[in-house]
């Protein structure tokens, strides 16, 4: 017998390498054809450097005191469960020792390479970060088989999901010298080129068509040229989705058994694949006899009113699902309990019976104890105070718990503009022992301060316009130290400061501040405004005359305006608690030297005093996109009817001047906007706006203040006598109206809206709109009918810091006396949202 390596144990299918056991040498020998018993005495571990030399031993089972069979199955286990950790490339167990019946053992490792670094190639640089954050790769993690293969799938699904069905991916692994045991992991790519579906067959179909199939599945399309906003890409999750939207279809129209058997691609080229669905459909089931059990709060008559769905009808589960947990518009069984407190409530719906084509539903509810508010937490607001939340929530301690009232909730937060309204939340926390519920609100606070950047065009220059908005200041902290980052926050007012320039010629300054909650225990608002504005033609105000002296100079022209208003509001409870009332007084004072040929007299003063009342209803369910609700608004703003105080006073004989010494007019205004989801975010805005001036008496006739001027973007550059700007694409500013402005003016306009991004850092939707509208110089030239069209696209995009930025193409379907008739397109942009105009 020699010394020799005996080979103990070969390892089962499947593993990658091979255990042994030697003996050292003056060692007795080990008989391999008599296995014999031993005693472990002792075991080591060699060649570790990263891992516990105790969890490997424990790992292996080889323990002090233990017997074993040399050679036997001890060690083979012992090496197969060391291999089964996936982390060596090798394993030896020797006999370092043999003293009687007691033998020492070494357990010999070689630990897998670690990942010193990796890079791509074949993969742009600006793709590079994004691959980087899908494959998560960190340096110093073990290069395993596993490793390999789940990078490499990672990678191609990256691609294969934008198209690129014929991406290959190859890991080249190098040995890092600088290292010790350490890998370069290169990570080749090859994309290819961009597969696209030339054609999508279907199999199987009857009750749908082969394009109403194809218009089901949202992101799987055919290659067409009219496909704009979805390309012909094949991305398995989104095509699994919309195979789930072509059977929830089915399910809608009876089909419950509806399936699609398979789908397969066949390659046309490198760069066309066709697609294959075949779909079995079953036959067509319709309801049968609903029974309600359980119920003693509502009677089954109430409770079929409400679900609404009559025997014989087409089987429809989505619609029962709907009539019965959330129906959009709040009319469903799950509504009207938890609604009334009844936070435990339970529907279990159970399908009692098939008659042939008939399905019988047995619908048992567990209606439980209403349960009542026990208390209110916000968390996620690091800006605005607490006071300023709760003030807006509806759900109280103490009162019964309503689903309505978490809801509405939920839109007043979204509408105060400080957060995001997509990631707006609500957790209850239900206590069924005792009957009550912790509500928490989560928010997530955006920036609501804004900065406005834009230019118009006036008096035949460029008018530039800067304007800050701090929407929710905190006028109690501005004299608090420590309060201004950069400016006090978080009580919910509103700061605008405002100027417009075009240098010497022209100068608007204005200032207002809002408090929403007047006193802070109703929502009662005040609004402050005051503003000044300065147009000349430039000249210096005082020359030095003949004689040497300064007075004032006869060849310099300028109209001055300053003004103030203050309004009250608040909110109404009758017809609903969507109403406000908002009252305004407001005064402006007008003085003109050599103004004649820019105004209706050359020197002297005007004066304004003037009340406005705005009856208004908003239910729209957020400010920024809506989805639904909508936005009504009646006013009326009067003065004074100072001439029917001197009816005997000959108007034709005075001087402009003395005419509108005190300017005289009552002015009606009606508009109306409404929100509706056609199909997801997919959003239809309809609008139509009336606005209308009048006069007192006859002989002093219309004011040529306040006047409206419609056509272009609605930015007026600037307008010193009270004008109104409503805006109109497609036409020019202002294109629409006389030259001395209208008196009566409607606007009807169609918007089609889809959201880009609903990020609340970039807001981004594209839209399509159709509009028409015109002005009248005189109440009597008024027809509702008698409009200009126009029709185009357009883009808006939302960013906290400047507000809604707009850019509109608009083709104008109607001719204007003194356009070009040519010249029918116009391209419309704004900051600050006047292109929305009403």
């Amino acid at each position: 017998m020699k010394n020799i390596l005996i080979l103990v144990a070969l390892l089962s299918i499947g593993l990658t390498g091979y255990g042994q056991i030697s003996t050292s040498p003056g060692l007795d020998l080990i008989d391999y054809s008599t296995p014999r018993t031993f005693t472990i005495g002792g075991v080591t571990v060699s060649g570790v450097q990263s891992f516990d030399n105790n969890a490997l031993r424990a790992i292996s089972g080889l323990e002090i005191g233990k017997e074993i069979k040399v050679p036997g199955d001890e060690i083979t286990k012992a090496i197969t469960n060391l291999w089964k950790q996936d982390l060596f490339t090798d394993i030896q167990i020797s006999a370092t020792e043999i003293i009687g019946d007691k033998i020492f053992l070494d357990i010999y490792i070689q630990e897998r390479p670690r990942l010193s670094k990796f890079k791509f190639v074949g993969v742009k640089k600006g793709k590079q970060e994004t691959l980087r954050e899908e494959i998560k790769l960190v340096r110093g993690k073990l290069i395993t088989q596993s490793l390999i293969e789940s990078t490499e799938y990672k990678v191609k699904k990256y691609y294969t999901d934008k198209g690129y069905l014929n991406t290959t991916v190859n890991l080249v692994q190098e040995v890092d010298t600088l290292i010790n045991n350490s890998i370069i992991l290169t990570i080749k790519v090859d994309k290819g080129e961009r597969v696209k579906i030339k054609e999508i067959f279907i199999e199987g179909n009857e009750a749908l068509s082969d394009k109403k199939v194809r218009r089901l599945m949202k992101d799987t399309k055919q290659k067409r040229f009219y496909n704009i906003f979805k390309t012909s890409k094949l991305v398995k999750p989104a095509f699994k989705k919309d195979k789930q939207a072509i059977i929830d279809k089915y399910n809608a129209k009876g089909y419950r058994d509806a399936k699609i058997i398979s789908d397969s691609i066949q390659k046309i080229d490198e760069k066309n694949i066709q697609l294959f669905l075949k779909i079995s459909e079953g036959k067509q089931y319709y309801f049968g006899k609903i029974k309600w059990v359980g119920n003693t709060k509502y009677t089954n008559e109430e409770l079929d009113r409400i679900l609404n769905i009559d025997e014989g009808e087409v089987f429809n589960q989505e619609l029962m699902d709907q009539r019965i947990f959330m129906d959009p518009n709040g009319r469903d069984i799950s509504s009207l309990y938890l609604d009334q407190g009844y936070l435990f409530f339970q529907p279990d719906v159970v399908e009692v019976g098939v008659r042939n084509d008939s399905i019988d539903f047995e619908i048992r509810l567990r209606e439980g104890k209403q349960a009542t508010i026990n208390s209110i937490t916000i968390t996620g607001n690091t800006k605005t105070n607490d006071h300023v939340i709760l003030r807006e929530i509806r759900t109280r301690p103490g009162e019964l718990f309503s689903r309505a009232d978490i809801i509405r909730t939920q839109r007043e937060l979204a509408q105060l503009g400080y957060f995001n309204q997509e990631t707006l939340g609500v957790n209850p926390i239900p206590n069924q022992e005792n009957g009550t519920v912790d509500i928490e609100y989560v928010v997530e606070e955006r920036p609501s301060d804004q900065i406005e950047l834009s230019g118009g065009w006036g008096a035949g220059r460029v008018v530039g316009s800067l304007g800050v908005s701090f929407n929710n200041f905190s006028a109690r902290n501005f004299f608090k130290k420590g309060a201004w980052q950069p400016l006090p926050a978080g009580d919910g007012q509103k700061l605008s400061l405002r100027a417009q320039s075009n240098g010497r010629y022209f100068q608007s300054y204005n200032a207002s501040f809002t408090e929403p909650w007047l006193g802070g225990r109703k929502p009662n608002s005040l609004s402050v405004s005051v503003y000044h504005s300065n147009q000349t033609n430039g000249l210096d105000k005082k020359v030095l005359d003949s004689e040497g002296e300064m007075v004032d100079n006869p060849l310099r022209y300028a109209i001055q305006t300053s003004g103030a208003s203050v309004g009250l509001g608040r909110r109404l409870e009758v017809p609903d608690d969507f109403f406000t009332l908002y009252n305004e007084v407001s005064y402006q004072y007008y003085t003109l030297q050599n103004a004649g040929s820019n105004f209706i007299f050359s020197n002297g003063f005007a004066n304004s005093l003037s009340f406005k009342t705005v009856l208004a209803r908003n239910s729209i369910d957020a400010p920024i996109y809506p989805r639904s609700g909508s936005q009504t608004s009646l006013s009326v703003q009067f003065t004074p009817p100072y001439s029917l105080f001197q009816p005997d006073k000959d108007y034709d004989a005075i001087s402009a001047q003395e005419k509108y010494k005190y300017i005289e007019y009552h002015k009606w205004k009606f508009n109306t906007s409404w929100f509706t989801s056609i199909a997801g975010d997919l959003v239809l805005n309809t609008k139509m706006g009336f606005g209308v001036l009048g006069q007192y008496n006859q002989s002093l006739g219309q004011s040529p203040f306040e006047r409206f001027y419609l056509g272009g973007d609605g930015l007026s550059g600037f307008a010193l006598d009270g004008r109104e700007i409503i805006a109109l694409r497609g036409y020019g500013n202002g294109d629409l109206s006389p030259s001395t402005g209208a008196t009566i003016v409607n606007k009807y306009t169609m918007e089609l809206r889809y959201p880009v991004s609903l990020n609340p850092s970039a807001t981004i939707y594209g839209l399509a709109f159709a509009e028409a509208g015109n002005s009248w110089a005189a109440f009597n030239d008024f027809n509702p009918f008698e409009v200009k069209r126009a029709a185009g696209v357009g883009v808006r995009i939302f960013m906290p810091m400047f507000g809604l930025l707009g850019l509109d193409w608009g083709y104008r379907f109607d001719d204007v006396p003194g356009s070009n008739p040519d010249k029918r397109t116009e391209i419309h942009f704004t900051i600050g949202g006047s292109l929305n105009g009403w």
